[in-house]
């Protein structure tokens, strides 16, 4: 019988496909390519167009055909639904990842025998000095880890009961429902959150001169550091620009996308005088 592994993104999906190839396993790996802990998710499952319609937003000025990236998550999961192997998720404890499990969770829910997993956490983690030892939640995600980390851990799938999958497949449709700007991870609970999250950090972080802008967007990814919520550097640019549109911050050179980041540079908006 076939068996398939479903990752959350390029960087895990490659790490897996080196770890089988060196355990000589010649099992196929399905990458997922939506991170869904930010933006709305109400009908991510009906239609890739609201989920197409923030990303085209949060990454700015870039021709890329996002509807046709999402749509290959539905494709993707559908395929999973129809076939009839084994299904292994990868997710480790971050909200990206675990949303990804509740949601190929609500899609195998009527064939529940199929759905395995393979928990990943900081314990699995050697280095002592890790940055995710820096983080207040200690969050991890599965494409942080090297292919000998994967491989090692492959033993360790096993199958998801019944109930559990009732209830992550329950989950998923929640979160649908919540319809959160960003949500948190904590104590196995989804919560929402907001954009204003991120902006404030960005406010928090904003030099009152000039600076480079990928070093306020780097201090926002590292302090960032709740909820198991990765912020990157595409979001976290993306809500300058908008604190910038909305005269909270001022972004100085070429700023319509993520490739810009480089070159540009932002400072908190000085204070006005009152007149007297």
């Amino acid at each position: 019988m076939s068996t398939i592994h479903v990752t959350m993104g390029g960087s895990a999906a490659a790490s897996l496909r080196i770890a089988l190839a060196d355990a000589g396993r010649d099992e196929g790996v399905v990458e997922l390519f939506d991170d869904l802990s930010v933006g709305p998710l109400r009908g991510a499952d009906d239609s890739p167009d609201v989920r197409a319609a923030f990303w085209e937003r949060a990454i700015g000025d870039i021709q890329q055909d996002w509807t046709a990236g999402l749509g290959g998550d539905f494709a993707k999961l559908e395929t999973l639904a129809a076939d009839t192997g084994q299904v292994v998720v990868w997710h480790a404890q971050s909200v990206a990842d675990q949303l990804m499990l509740r949601r190929v969770a609500y899609h195998l829910r009527n064939a529940p025998q199929r759905l395995n997993e393979v928990r990943l956490s900081s314990a699995d983690i050697d280095d002592p000095q890790s940055w995710v030892r820096l983080r207040a939640d200690q969050a991890t995600a599965t494409g942080i880890f090297s292919s000998a980390q994967l491989r090692a851990k492959l033993p360790e799938a096993a199958p998801i009961s019944v109930l559990r999958i009732s209830r992550l497949a329950l989950e998923w449709q929640e979160a649908k429902q919540a319809n959160a700007e960003l949500r948190y991870w904590i104590c196995n609970t989804f919560k929402s959150g907001h954009y204003a999250d991120i902006d404030a950090l960005v406010l928090e972080h904003a030099p009152d001169e000039w600076g480079p802008a990928a070093r306020t967007i780097g201090a926002v990814m590292a302090f960032a550091d709740r909820g198991h919520l990765f912020v990157g550097d595409v979001i976290a640019f993306w809500r300058c620009r908008e604190l910038a549109a909305a005269g909270r911050i001022e972004l100085q050179g070429d700023a319509r996308s993520i490739d810009d980041l480089r070159t540009a540079t932002l400072r908190a908006t000085p204070a006005v005088a009152v007149p007297r």
